[in-house]
């Protein structure tokens, strides 16, 4: 008669997890300092090693709790009324004022392309970035977070450039994700950003504007 499985299972001793740990000499020598997986010269989504793995995981809880909500420095600005209307005027006023930054990446998150912003927002921290060891961090988490097919926040690359961010990533700089950037930069102001200038939130500044104006006058 064939054994149950949980006859198989039946706790005989103690778990290894119980028992005392040894005291050995070469139990108690203090750890190697981790060394640098031949695989992590591999940055394709593939690459599973857990090079400096703390270090990643600070650094990305570190960056995730400033873009998440929105950065302090773009939260408190206060657009004036003139600057609200000159979003309208050109996609690169937007982009280059920080409230409207912020506003135009709440309507992104409505429309669940959020990813845009933040991938555009840290490659612009990733150029400002001179150290070279950071660097090569902040570009693997870039392209863990934003590049790589299996993230659920994956940017919309064609192949001709997503081919030259891997190529690039063999040897990681501040510039690597530039083409990319421009690529998700011109999606954002050809395909979002006529829709924001339509949306209720951008007529709800406009209106306030002009009430303002109205008011001081």
């Amino acid at each position: 008669m064939p054994t149950p499985p949980e006859a198989e299972k039946q706790h005989t001793g103690p778990e290894e997890g119980d028992q005392p740990p040894s005291m050995s000499s070469r139990d108690a020598a203090p750890p190697a300092p981790p060394r640098r997986n031949p695989c992590c010269l591999c940055w394709c989504c593939c690459c599973s090693c857990s090079w400096n793995e703390e270090r990643r995981r600070a650094w990305r809880a570190s960056r995730e709790s400033r873009l998440q909500p929105l950065p302090s420095c773009e939260a408190c600005a206060t657009p004036s009324p003139e600057e609200v209307r000159s979003w309208a005027q050109s996609f690169d006023k937007l982009m280059h004022s920080p409230a409207g930054r912020s506003v135009f990446r709440e309507f992104l998150r409505t429309e669940y392309s959020e990813e845009n912003m933040l991938f555009w927002l840290a490659c612009e921290e990733l150029k400002a970035e001179a150290n070279q060891h950071v660097v090569d961090e902040k570009a693997r988490l870039i392209y863990e977070d934003y590049v790589s097919i299996l993230s659920p926040k994956e940017v919309s690359l064609d192949s001709r450039v997503r081919e030259g961010v891997n190529k690039k990533m063999q040897e990681p700089s501040a510039h690597t994700f530039d083409d990319a950037q421009l690529q998700i930069y011109t999606l954002m102001h050809r395909d979002s950003y006529p829709r924001f200038l339509s949306s209720p939130a951008y007529r709800a500044l406009l209106l306030r504007g002009r009430s303002t104006s109205a008011s001081e006058a």
